[in-house]
């Protein structure tokens, strides 16, 4: 038996007397792709960010490679280090140079020396096509290339898991492309990933499921060739019309 790498089992979440999510069911294995979308207020978001702790979650069960996420401090920081996380904003910090952006996690999480650090660090900045760009600031690059630099400082930390969401959204039309065209290599190389997104060529393109959410619930999930080309329920078929036209 294959351990999966994410496992939720009746995964429930309030914000007051919001349920937020409904008993969610989900499985990722290693090496998988999934992609989950929605319209907004679905829930998505709120998926990853329980499976990266940033939210505690009221009912269920979450483990990761078998262990279990409970509220206790030292679960939830072995978690982030297992777990890598790109955000909508890009969240690096201002102050800091490209290179002291990629460095930081290692060292102080990773133990790893300023030298093995750079090198790492240099080696993710190829990775992700801005190998040239290690002492600028933050503010000197575009959107696309913070958010390339995002990326590479998750992959510094040698997650086990990289969970996205929504990376392009606050991206310029010109700059989506750049960013997709790194995640869909990291996807290539294997890497276990769970996409929010709305770019559902890109979705076609790297998942291995899709997973449709909708008030709270994972009301659909499939192949892309299934869930794109034959939706079963009619909240699914309404959404994908309205997104694909758009």
């Amino acid at each position: 038996m294959n351990e999966a790498a994410i496992e939720m089992i009746a995964v429930n979440k309030w914000f007051g007397d919001f349920q937020a999510l409904k008993d969610i069911d989900l499985t990722v294995t290693p090496g998988e792709r999934v992609v989950i979308c929605g319209p907004s207020g679905s829930g998505k978001s709120t998926v990853v960010r329980c499976i990266n702790k940033l939210e505690a979650h009221q009912s269920g069960t979450i483990r990761l490679y078998g262990a279990e996420l409970t509220n206790d401090p030292k679960s939830i920081a072995s978690i982030q280090g297992e777990v890598g996380m790109v955000f909508q904003q890009f969240n690096l910090f201002p102050h800091l140079s490209v290179l002291d952006n990629l460095t930081l996690g290692p060292m102080r999480a990773r133990g790893l020396t300023r030298a093995e650090a750079e090198a790492r660090a240099h080696d993710y900045l190829e990775r992700v096509r801005i190998p040239d760009q290690a002492n600028k600031m933050p503010k000197q690059l575009s959107g696309g290339q913070q958010q390339r630099v995002a990326i590479a400082r998750s992959l510094c930390m040698e997650p086990k898991v990289l969970l996205f969401d929504e990376p392009t959204s606050a991206l310029d039309p010109e700059m989506i492309a750049e960013v997709l065209d790194v995640i869909v290599e990291l996807a290539e190389d294997g890497m276990t990933m769970v996409v929010v997104t709305h770019e559902m060529g890109f979705a076609r393109k790297v998942a291995d499921q899709m997973v449709f959410m909708d008030r709270g619930e994972i009301v659909e999930r499939g192949t892309p060739e299934a869930f794109f080309g034959n939706p079963q329920t009619e909240r699914c078929q309404k959404f994908l019309a309205q997104i694909l036209h758009h």
